[in-house]
Formats: C-alpha cells, sequence, structure tokens
C-alpha cells in the first residue's frame, strides 16, 4: 500500500494541538493547523514544540499534518516565513498551505505545498497553472458546483489532489477576495484579522432611498452542510474533504469529524477501489449529530446550483434545536412542554422582535409532561417571554460534558502469531568487525531457545519479539491455548486492536503471565518503531519548465500581490502589469471591497432572471444598484448579471489610508538553507 497516494482524506482543523490530537482520535486522516505566525486565523497560532508533539501522534497512524502559512506577507516577513517552513519541515510537518506565490520564490525546504482557498481556485485554467508551478494539493473555492470542481478535476494533473470544504462556517465572499475588513478597521483578512463585517446587520435600500429590508444580517450565508453530497463529491473526484474550524471548540471538532469519519467508513465499504487516508478504526463513544454543535442553519451552498435560501439573515448567532414552547410564567421560573429532557446549565433562547434572546437554564425540574426552568437571568429582564413562545436550546449541558471525557478510541488492525522457537543462528548478511559491537551484532542475529510473538498489522508491518524460556510442558493442557491466548490478546492501552490470534507449537507448553506480558510489550514496541521508521513525507512537487503560463496577464489588487518575491514570480509567468494589494493603500476610491456569488437580490426574489417569463412581471425588474447600511457605513451593491455575482462596493477610511503599511526591507535571495 502507498502512503503516498490517499484516496479519501478526512480534513479536520484544530485551534491547538490538544484539539488536533481529538480530531485524529475521532476519525480525522490530517490535520490543518497553525503554527506561530503568518495563518489566517490570527488567533489560532500554536508553538513549534506543540506541533511535532502532534506530529508525532499523527504519524503513529499514518495521518498527516499540515501548517497554514496561508496570510499574504510583505517584504520584512519573507525571511521570517522562510524560517517558519523550515522549522515545520524539522517538526515533521507534511505540508504547508500556503496564498503567497511570493514563498515559491524563496529558498523553502523540500516541504510539499497546498494552495489555499485564499488563493480563489475558481476555475479549471487557474488550477492547472497551480498545479504546473508546484502546488500537489488544491483548496477549491466554497462556491463551485459539482459540475464546475468535475470540470478543474479533468483539468489538472492525476496526482494533483482536489480539496474541497464540506462542513463549517462560510466566507460569503470568494475566499481572497474580500477587503471590507482593512477598508473599514485597518485589520486585514488576507493577512488573518478579518474583522467580520459580513455577520453585520444591514438596511437594504434601492436606488430610490426606498428601504427593501430593514437591520437584517443580509451578508451573513447559513453553514457549509454537505452530508448529502460526499457521493457526489467522491464521484467528482475530490479527495480531501476540508471541515472548517480552526477556531471552534474540542466538541464541535469530536463531533463533526466523528459525523463525516462515519459517512466515509460507509463510502468505503462499498467501494473495493478506494481506501481512507491513514491507518486503524475508530469507535465513537457517542452518536454524532452536526445540529448539536454551533451553525447558523445550513446549506449545500452552490453544489447542487444557486439556492435563494442560503442566507442567515435574521441572525448570525446559533439557535440550536426547536424544543418546545412556553406554556406558563412565573416570576422565577417559566415552563416548557420540551420535546427531550433538560438539564442544568442548558442554554436556551428566543426569538423576540428579530432579536435572539438568550438565557441559562440554573435550574430545572420535570413536572408531568413540562419542564419548570429556573433561568440564570432574572425574569422581569426576558422580553418577550411569554406563553405560547417557542424555545430552542443551543447548549445540551449533558451532550457537552460527555464530549469533555473520553468519546473515541482508534485502533490499528493486527493479527498475531505465537510460536514455540528452538535455538538458531541466522546467518549475519556482512562480515563482522571485531570487538563489542561484532559480539552485540552476533547476538543479535541468534532466536533463542523459547517463544516468539510475531504481529502483523492491516499496512502490512511486521514485527517479531523473541523470549528464551526452557519450555515445560503445561500442567493443563487443555486449557493452555486458551491461556496463552487470554495473556496476549490484551492490546487495550495500545495503538493496536487484535483481529486474529493465531498458536503454532509442537504441544501445550507452560507459558508464564509475566513472559506473555514481556513479549507482547517487546512486540507492540518494535512494530511501532517499524511503522514510524517506513513513515515517508511527500517531497515538494517540482515545478513543469519551461515556466507555465499564467492565464492572465494583468493582475489587479484583489490577486493580492504583497511583495517583491509574488512580483517576480508572476513576471516569470508571463505577468506584465501588476498591481499592489490592497493593503499596499494605493486603490483610494470606491472599489469592489467584496466579491461574492451570493446574491442579495435573488435571495429577495428581486433578481431579473427569477422575473424571466412570469407575466406582468418580466421587464419590470432591473439589476440597478442598491445600498448596505449599518450606522453611518454604506456599501454600495453593484450586481454583475452575466457572471451572477455581487460586487459590494466601497473605499477605505481617512485613517486608514493614513496608516502606512509596514516597512519594507530589500528581498535577499537565498542559495543555503539558513541556520537556526
Amino acid at each position: 500500500m502507498s502512503i503516498h497516494a490517499p484516496l479519501l482524506e478526512l480534513l479536520s482543523p484544530a485551534k491547538t494541538a490538544a484539539i488536533g490530537r481529538d480530531a485524529i482520535s475521532h476519525g480525522a486522516d490530517a490535520v490543518y493547523i497553525g503554527g506561530p505566525s503568518f495563518g489566517a486565523r490570527d488567533k489560532a497560532g500554536n508553538s513549534i514544540e506543540d506541533i511535532a508533539e502532534l506530529v508525532n501522534y499523527a504519524h503513529r497512524f499514518r495521518a498527516k499534518i499540515y501548517v497554514t502559512l496561508n496570510t499574504i506577507l510583505h517584504d520584512s516577513e519573507l525571511d521570517a516565513a522562510r524560517k517558519l517552513a523550515y522549522d515545520c519541515y524539522d517538526a515533521g510537518v507534511d505540508a504547508l498551505i500556503v496564498q503567497d506565490m511570493g514563498l515559491l520564490e524563496l529558498d523553502l525546504p523540500p516541504i510539499d505545498l497546498h494552495a489555499s482557498t485564499q488563493c480563489d481556485i475558481r476555475t479549471p485554467e487557474k488550477a492547472k497553472f497551480l498545479a504546473e508551478v508546484g502546488f500537489s494539493q488544491l483548496v477549491l473555492a466554497r462556491e463551485l458546483t459539482i459540475e464546475e470542481i468535475i470540470k478543474v478535476r479533468a483539468a489538472v494533473p492525476s496526482d494533483t489532489v482536489i480539496e474541497h470544504f464540506i462542513h463549517g462556517a462560510l466566507c460569503v465572499a470568494y475566499s481572497g477576495q474580500c477587503n471590507i475588513s482593512h477598508a473599514h478597521t485597518g485589520r486585514s483578512a488576507n493577512r488573518g484579522d478579518c474583522s467580520q463585517a459580513c455577520r453585520l446587520p444591514y438596511t437594504l435600500e434601492d436606488e430610490d432611498g426606498r428601504v427593501v429590508a430593514f437591520e437584517k444580517h443580509l451578508l451573513s450565508v447559513k453553514d457549509n452542510n454537505q452530508t448529502q453530497n460526499l457521493r457526489a463529491l467522491v464521484n467528482a473526484g475530490v479527495r480531501s474533504f476540508k471541515i472548517e474550524g480552526r477556531y471552534k471548540d474540542a466538541p464541535y471538532v469530536k463531533n463533526i469529524t466523528g459525523h463525516y469519519r462515519q459517512l466515509f467508513d460507509a463510502i468505503l465499504e462499498g467501494r473495493s477501489d478506494l481506501r481512507a487516508a491513514s491507518s486503524g478504526k475508530t469507535k465513537l463513544l457517542f452518536t454524532p449529530d452536526p445540529d448539536k454543535t454551533f451553525h447558523r442553519g445550513s446549506t449545500d451552498y452552490f453544489s447542487q446550483g444557486r439556492k435563494a435560501d442560503i442566507g442567515a439573515f435574521d441572525t448570525p448567532t446559533f439557535v440550536g434545536l426547536p424544543l418546545g414552547a412556553v406554556t406558563q410564567v412565573g416570576d422565577k421560573w417559566f415552563e416548557i412542554e420540551a420535546s427531550e429532557a433538560l438539564a442544568n446549565s442548558d442554554g436556551l433562547n428566543y426569538l423576540n422582535n428579530r432579536e435572539v434572546i438568550g438565557l441559562q437554564a440554573n435550574i430545572v425540574e420535570q413536572r408531568g409532561p413540562v419542564w419548570r426552568v429556573f433561568p440564570n437571568e432574572p425574569m422581569h429582564t426576558l422580553k418577550g417571554l411569554r406563553a405560547g413562545v417557542s424555545i430552542s436550546r443551543n447548549r445540551d449541558h449533558a451532550w457537552e460534558q460527555a464530549l469533555s471525557k473520553k468519546s473515541a478510541e482508534r485502533r490499528i488492525g493486527i493479527s498475531a502469531t505465537f510460536a514455540e522457537t528452538c535455538a538458531t543462528r541466522l546467518p549475519h548478511p556482512n562480515p563482522l568487525p571485531e570487538g563489542e559491537g561484532a559480539t552485540e551484532s552476533l547476538r543479535e542475529s541468534i532466536i533463542p531457545e523459547g517463544f516468539s510473538l510475531t504481529l502483523l498489522d492491516e499496512d502490512g508491518f511486521v514485527a517479531t519479539a523473541h523470549a528464551a524460556f526452557e519450555k515445560q510442558p503445561a500442567k493443563h493442557p487443555a486449557e493452555a491455548e486458551h491461556s496463552v491466548r487470554e495473556q496476549l490478546a490484551r492490546f487495550g492501552s495500545t495503538d493496536f486492536e487484535l483481529d486474529a490470534f493465531n498458536v503454532t507449537w509442537s504441544q501445550p507448553w507452560f507459558v508464564p503471565s509475566s513472559l506473555a506480558n514481556k513479549l507482547r510489550r517487546d512486540a507492540v514496541e518494535k512494530l511501532e518503531a517499524v511503522r514510524l521508521a517506513a513513515y515517508t513525507r511527500l517531497p515538494r512537487k517540482a515545478a513543469v519548465e519551461p515556466p507555465a503560463k499564467y492565464p492572465q496577464e494583468t493582475l489587479s489588487f484583489l490577486d493580492n500581490v504583497y511583495n517583491t518575491a509574488a512580483r517576480k514570480f508572476y513576471e516569470q509567468h508571463g505577468v506584465k502589469l501588476i498591481a499592489a494589494a490592497y493593503e499596499s493603500h494605493k486603490e483610494a476610491g470606491d472599489v469592489s471591497l467584496m466579491i461574492t456569488r451570493h446574491c442579495i437580490r435573488y435571495s429577495l426574489s428581486l433578481c431579473p432572471k427569477q422575473a424571466k417569463g412570469v407575466i406582468g412581471v418580466q421587464g419590470q425588474v432591473r439589476a440597478e444598484p442598491m445600498t448596505l447600511i449599518n450606522g453611518s457605513e454604506k456599501l454600495r451593491l453593484e450586481f454583475d448579471c452575466k457572471k451572477c455575482e455581487m460586487h459590494v462596493m466601497g473605499k477605505a477610511k481617512k485613517h486608514i489610508l493614513k496608516s502606512p503599511p509596514p516597512s519594507a526591507i530589500p528581498l535577499t535571495f537565498h542559495a543555503q538553507r539558513p541556520s537556526h
């Protein structure tokens, strides 16, 4: 079995190394995690030491660790980014996820490179280019339909892995194509510090100033859930399936990873041509339920084409699952006829005048068919809470308690053979030098009189342990084999699980438990060493020669060129005109601060294409610009109906333009590896 050609990879997020371990134990084939700096989630960094420990754990199961180095970089950061790449390589990291093409111009270690979703990979042409310049794995734009994914897959080499997001929060903009945060606050999404203006409430006005929607979260979309599309995505050529969530806590990662692990295991059972990208089987100690952890409602986005209900317009928060309706309200409590049992510390909420009101159940008491809830909050502060109001639960305390404990086991299947041995001297393959070392080498080539235990794992690795022992006939021959099996089958504290056990001997022998335990420990230790020694990382993919041509000859500020190395990269690949990234403050006027496939007109049934053919309406609806208003902030919406895209127009605030970008220093290219 080749470890360099994984077929189905479940890729989970990790805010911390501890959460990364949880992801692997719950079935992830790979984990992506932020390093100390330059990750697109600036508050989810980890030390190299912690990452190295996670790598060691992951590689036990032949799972992979990818580090996000996916912000755009200015010149003064290039050397630090290069050093970080070496640190990751030395720590055993399997790949770097990158956005900035300037990194390809640096003296990097021979580490595998993945093109981040921040690279805005929407077309077959761009995907083909990135594959040709040295990226082995491409994270596609989340907006692509399954048919579009099929076209991308057909355009790239067969050894290029197509990666796609299947769950979690969605950026409403094409990733890498949003500058609202930087324009309004100076915090750049391309540099890992998004202020999430898309989750704010806006009032929508038409060209004549008439209110179309009032205080709605019109740029906020529901969360991604591709549960129903997994088989179609597999058939489309996706081979790495990514869960969003490097800011999420452990229960989310456990639950969602476990959910998709079960789904992929079911797919693999019916496909002899597919296999998991890592070793071992996961046993979950709970029943996964994606609706139990944070989400803003679920959508499969554009996978099956454009839909009008992708927006989370009412609230960007997690309202959870419907629980029941209020039946009675007291001065310190209220009662609810609930569909499920409640628990102390449950998080509940309800809607009052378009506002989600949250509360915590301090104490709950079951009273026949209803539950009496004593909230932490004083009853007079819970506006609109009255009989008939629908209650939802967005924090199931009992559920979270279950996930706070050990909630999964992952084991690698092995078969074991216990056998008797006779003293045997094995011929040494090489002449032995004189001295102590020769004696030790010779000793290792002798099989002692006694017993052996051979372990064969599911990946084909073999290890044998021997123990010297003066064999004695068993006093109870009929029970001897059962006793040996029972003693040697105890692999519970290891990474292994016994699938088959064979005993090979000329007669039943007495085997003391201490000897059996030593054989098992030694065999496991040797098997672990064999597996670790055989693990190899995918090397950096070579770029094609002559250098591939970029699909365009002109780059705008939206292509995020922020340093001289990136400029050099694009020039070498045929680009003639290169604008500086928005973070360079060269675009002072109104520009597209966001480009999105989400169309507010379509979601509000105001799209000219929707009106086409409708009697009395056709020709009456036009894609005229509209305005989003949040306090003093105004964003103009323009609609490109030919591409079915919406542009959110605006300009940077004056105080943002006055603050200069980080100072640049001359770029130095290194031919030798740096010392660090």
